[in-house]
Formats: structure tokens, sequence, C-alpha cells
């Protein structure tokens, strides 16, 4: 196009009521949106490209999640991403970091007596919301990063024995050395064993006691909060049979701090893993059988594309021939300069328009499979599935923990110091019972727009896995269906993603309408309201929270409020909702001043959503160029943002 008409505006849309000549203005218009869409997208889908395809590097170790800027005083406690859902930050009058039972010990009783809120977090915190925050500036952090070793195996009995702060990684590692296996764990080894019980980490399966971490635990030792005739602290230990057990298994924290934990492990066994993609039409039926056919069996749906890919996972015998390896593309370290190129293509895609943005989000889904997913045969490469190796090759990944340099060249895809990726993550788990007619409203949703949901394709869809019945009081109360996908967030606050009013009507749809619960690790603060009320045994959860902590020395504002003890999670202030501290009530909970106005949900009517609302504000990201005025001045009333 001539130069005087290279107009940078969006919204590749025509305005149902508007006249011949202003559909000729728009379809000029929207070519011009084509033509700056196909002059921006080469670069930034051949730098994500040539991210993914990067040869991985020596990875730099991810920051210590406590930092304390006088020794062991004035500290702050961060997760892996860098933010928390409401961006503020965790301070702590000081931390703690004790090498042993008896120096855990000690660290509780000083805090208790000092009347101080306290919270234990790993070397490196995974979770989204403030579970490891103490509160306030006058709270202990107690680091369980030394805490990490193996403290026995009885390989005759199955039974091993860690520490709390051990990382997943090490021990699949360790028990693999004395021929045991865990038999199901969370796809990233990256989190701690505490930490992970606290919030009901799983993987995925139906079978047997289902893929939840504490459903194999048969043993915890707790410090916890004691009166001053106890020394202000005491060991709490519970065997596979003490009735309180079901409540430490899942208890987010607030029962004291986990200082070892022995599993029931089973003998080393092989997966035999196969990828396959079919499309979507019946993803409704398939979900309500496939966690039946196989045992470690998931599912990706990329709802853009209409695609599923089936995750063909099933035990075999420990002499099937196969030395297979699961290093998860996802999961690698990448160049750091190639995180930064990343990330401003992400963001110059983003503010661009949909053509752009789902053209872009089609880049890892077409990848990964080419890579096998980072899933090799031998260790090294790739020559066909089925991929056949040994449990703790397979159940999980994490390449990029595994710290080889100092110097930064490069990282996790979500390292907080460099400005990398940054996302939202949702999880929830939904009985399986409803998890097709969720499945088929989901559909119905997308259909309504397609486009509205190239933010999950980019980001690899939603990974659908399945998680058994629990007899832990914060567990799932019945075989659920979990869905987990992550979506792009910007770095500055109150700026609405393009199409936010889609997923957060399918999140409200499935809490509200099928009785989802979130995963306690994840999400952002609206999904937790209202949700202690979804577990059937929480009052006797809450019963002994108030026998081991009378105090609440391990309770914090934050689970205070998820509990149902003081307070909702909801944080509403203005621009709430496009934060997701708030479900909207009010148009100033979305951001007006930008176009985004309170509104119901789209099919899910009782849903609440910041809808970007043209008729109330049009609006031009980019000044056009003089030669393209007369077009501007006939089609600005009907074009929408530039991140639409």
């Amino acid at each position: 196009l001539p130069k005087a008409l290279r107009v940078q505006v969006v919204g590749a849309t025509h305005h149902p009521h508007s006249s011949t000549s202003t559909m000729s203005a728009t379809s000029a218009v929207d070519g011009m949106e084509a033509s700056r869409s196909s002059s921006l997208l080469p670069a930034a889908l051949l730098m994500l490209l040539g991210l993914l395809l990067s040869r991985r590097a020596c990875s730099s170790p991810p920051p210590d999640s406590v930092a304390c800027a006088r020794g062991t005083s004035d500290c702050t406690l961060a997760n892996v991403y860098g933010s928390f859902p409401d961006r503020t930050a965790c301070r702590a009058a000081d931390a703690a970091f004790p090498r042993t039972e008896a120096e855990l010990v000690v660290a509780v009783a000083a805090a208790a007596a000092a009347k101080r809120k306290v919270k234990a977090a790993p070397r490196h915190s995974h979770s989204f919301p403030k579970l490891a925050c103490p509160g306030g500036r006058d709270g202990t952090i107690i680091s369980t990063a030394r805490l990490n070793r193996t403290v026995s195996i009885d390989a005759a009995q199955g039974l091993m024995t860690v520490e709390g702060g051990m990382v997943l990684r090490d021990l699949i590692r360790d028990a693999a050395a004395a021929g045991l296996a865990l038999p199901h764990s969370p796809y990233w080894y990256g989190v701690s064993i505490g930490g992970l019980l606290a919030t009901g980490a799983q993987g995925s399966s139906l079978w047997g006691k289902g893929s939840a971490v504490h459903e194999y635990v048969v043993g915890m030792r707790i410090v916890a909060p004691a009166p001053a005739s106890q020394g202000f602290a005491v060991v709490r230990e519970l065997g596979a049979d003490h009735p309180d057990l079901d409540a430490a298994k899942v208890s987010l924290g607030v029962l004291g701090v986990v200082s070892q934990v022995t599993l029931q492990l089973q003998p080393m066994f092989k997966r035999s893993v196969t990828f396959l993609e079919r499309d979507d039409s019946d993803l409704a039926a398939q979900v309500a059988v496939w966690g039946h056919l196989h045992e470690f069996g998931d599912m990706t749906w990329l709802p853009r594309q209409g695609k599923v890919i089936y995750r063909q996972d099933d035990r075999v015998d420990v002499s099937s021939p196969g030395d297979g390896l699961n290093d998860y593309l996802g999961f690698r370290s990448f160049p750091t300069l190639g995180l930064i190129v990343a990330r401003v293509a992400e963001e110059h895609v983003e503010e661009s328009n949909d053509m752009a943005r789902c053209l872009a989000a089609g880049v890892l889904p077409a990848s990964f499979p080419m890579q096998a997913y980072g899933f090799t045969n031998d260790g090294s490469s790739f020559t066909g599935y089925p991929v056949v190796g040994y449990q703790h090759r397979i159940q999980a990944s994490g390449s990029c923990i595994d710290a080889k340099d100092n110097l930064l060249r490069s990282s996790c895809p979500w390292d907080p110091r460099v400005r990398s990726l940054f996302f939202y993550n949702t999880g929830f788990s939904v009985a399986l019972s409803k998890a097709p007619a969720l499945v088929a409203d989901m559909q119905r949703l997308r259909d309504l727009n397609p486009r509205a949901l190239c933010s999950l394709d980019a980001k690899m869809g939603v990974l659908i896995r399945y998680v058994g019945a629990s007899s832990a009081y914060l567990g799932k109360t019945e075989d659920s269906v979990n869905f987990d996908f992550t979506y792009y967030r910007s770095y500055t606050q109150g700026r609405p993603r393009a199409h936010s009013d889609v997923i957060d009507e399918l999140e409200q749809m499935a809490l509200r309408k099928y009785g989802a619960v979130p995963q306690w690790g994840k999400n952002r603060n609206f999904a937790f309201d209202g949700a202690i009320a979804k577990y059937a045994k929480s009052g006797e959860f809450l019963k002994v929270k108030e026998r081991y902590d009378p105090d609440g020395v391990f309770s914090s504002e934050w689970s205070d409020r998820v509990l149902g003890i003081d307070g909702s999670p909801n944080i509403v202030h203005k621009g709430c909702a496009i934060e997701g501290l708030c479900i909207c009530s009010h148009d100033s909970h979305c951001a007006p001043e930008q176009g985004y106005y309170c509104r119901p949900g789209k099919m899910y009517a009782e849903a609440r959503v910041c809808s970007f609302t043209r008729d109330l504000y049009p609006y031009m990201r980019w000044k056009p160029t003089v030669g393209a005025k007369s077009i501007y001045n006939r089609t600005w009333q009907i074009r929408h943002p530039i991140w639409h």
C-alpha cells in the first residue's frame, strides 16, 4: 500500500449495521491491518521460533525465594515469577534457615514466644498466591532450603522418609537409586515435598489411589507452636493411622512446618508414552473416559485450532526395552537474551490485532510436536513413539533448575531477573461426572469467537489431567478432572488483556456453574472466594487447625480469607477485576477510561466480566497519516482498541 495509507488501526471485523460506503472503507482498513500484521509477524515469529529451537545452555540457578537486606533481618519473599496477583511485595522482619529438625524447633519457638506470624518457604516458591507470606512486616519466614536430605529408605517395605524442603527432582532420583518409584507427581520437579503437599499437587491418573502425591503419604513430622510450658514449640508425629494425617496432608501451611514426610513407594517400573493429535469434535465424550483407559493419560486442548493432543501413557514391565527421557521443552533453560527478545515480540503481538495474535499463537503448537515435546528415546535423540523409560525419567522434568552457571546467561523461561515471559496460571478441578458438560460449554463459548482464545493456544492450550478422590480434608472429594492453562500478563498494572472477558467468563462458569475448586497454589484472588465451602470436611480441618495453632501463629491474612475465617480473598478497588482480584460488580472495577465496562458473560449470563464496549468508547490506538484521514474519519467509530 502507498505510505500515505499505512494506517495503524486494528479490528478486522465489520460493523453489522454499517452502510455500504462505510463497509468499503472498513474493508480497506482491514486490508491495511492484514498488511500490518504480515509486516510485523515474520520477525516476531522467527524470534519465538528461534528461542524455542535454540540449543540448551548451562542454566543459571533460580533466585532463592527468601532474601534479607541485613543478615537474617529485613527480609522479603518472592515467588519464582517475581510477582503475586496483587503485585505487592511480601516482607518480614526476619528469617531463619534451619539445617536440622532441632534448629527448626528453635526457630518456631522463638517466633511463637515473640508472638510473630510465621510461614515456611522453600528454596524456590512456585505458588502464585501469597501462601508462604506471613503478612505485614513483623513476621518470620522459615526457609526449608537446607532441610533437603533423605532421612531413610526401607527398600523392602517401600518406605522413604525425606525432609520437608527436599526437591521432587532429588526425591525421585534417590528413590530410583534404591529401586523404588513415586507412582505419581506433578510434571514440574522443581517443587519441594512440603510445598507440593501443602497445595495438593498432583499428576494425572484415576487408577488406584489417584495422582495426588498426598495419597502416598503414610507419615509426617510437623513442628507446631506450643504453650510456654512446652517451650513454645513441639514436634507432632503423625503415623499412617493418626486421625490428624488427613488434615496435615493438604494443609496450606497453617498447621506448622513440615519437618519430615514418609512416603509409600512402589517397585521401579517403566512407562510407555505416545502423543496422538485429533480434532476436538468428541472431546466432551473423551474427557469422561480417557482417564480410565490410560493410567497416566492426559489431554492438551488447543481451542482455537480445534485440536486435542492425547497423551497415551501406560505402565509397562521394567524389563521392557527403552531408556526414554522426558525433558519437556517448556521447562528447559534458554539464553536470557532470547527470553528478552521473545517477551518483546510477545508484547508487540499482544498490542496488535486478532490476526497477528492468532498467527503467533500457532508457533508453539506447531513446533513442540516436531521435537516430541522434549521426549527422547535414549536421553539424547527421538526416533519415534512409543517412548519407553523408567518412571523417574518420565514422570517429571525441569532441567532449567539444574544450575551450572551463575552468570545468568540462561535461565528458566519465567526468571524474574530478566524481562522474560510473564503470565497468569489458572488451575481448577471439576467432578468427573460434570466434566463433559463443562467441556461442551467451553466449546460453545469458543465457537462464539474462536480468535478470542488464541491466547490459550499461544501457551500450549488447556492441559486436562485426572485426579482421584482423596481422604484429605482439603483434597478432592470425588474423582475429578483438572483444567490448567496459562495466558499473557502485562507488566503494567491495570492494563487489559486481549479478550480477557472470555477467559474470565470461562473461569467463572467453571467455578460457579459447575462447582469447580481452584488449585491452592495457582489462580488469581477471585477464584478462591467461597472455595472452602465446597469441601465437605473443611470444618474438620479447621478443628485440627485450632488444636495445633490456637493463636494463629502460622495463619496470615491470606490464609484466613481463603479458609473463610476472616474476610474475603477479593480485593475490591478501582480496576480490581482487570487484575483478577475481584469479580466486577461496578464499571469502576474494570477500566472504563479504556473502554472496559462490567457486563454479563456472552454465554454464561451470570458471569460478570470486563468487556470492551465500542459503542460507549470508540477508540483508535495510533494516529493515521495525513493521507489516510478520510478513511479514518469514516471508520473510527466502528474500530476497537489495538489489544482487541
